[in-house]
C-alpha cells in the first residue's frame, strides 16, 4: 500500500459528492481502484472515492471543457458502458 499526499491539491469532481480538492492518493496495489482523499467545496467533508467516481474538473486554459469533465452518473460504474 502506498499513501502519496499531492502538492499542490488537484480540483476534481466526485460523482454522487461534488466539486472539491483531493490532496492525497491511496494505491493498494493492482488489484484496486486508487483511492483520492478529497476535500469537498460545498462542506468541508473528507471522502475516500474510488478511481472511476473521480473526474478533473474543467480547465479553459488546458483544453478541458467543464461537460467533459464531470461524466454523467450512468458513465460512473466500473465496466458500465454508458447505455
Amino acid at each position: 500500500m502506498a499513501f502519496t499526499q499531492l502538492d499542490p491539491p488537484l480540483p476534481v469532481h466526485v460523482i454522487d459528492r461534488g466539486a472539491g480538492l483531493a490532496f492525497a492518493v491511496i494505491d493498494y496495489g493492482p488489484e484496486h481502484n486508487l483511492i483520492w482523499v478529497t476535500a469537498l467545496d460545498a462542506n468541508g467533508e473528507i471522502w475516500c472515492a474510488p478511481n472511476p467516481k473521480v473526474r478533473m474538473q474543467g480547465n479553459w486554459t488546458m483544453g478541458r471543457a467543464r461537460a467533459a469533465a464531470v461524466s454523467s452518473e450512468r458513465d460512473a460504474c466500473m465496466g458500465d458502458k454508458a447505455a
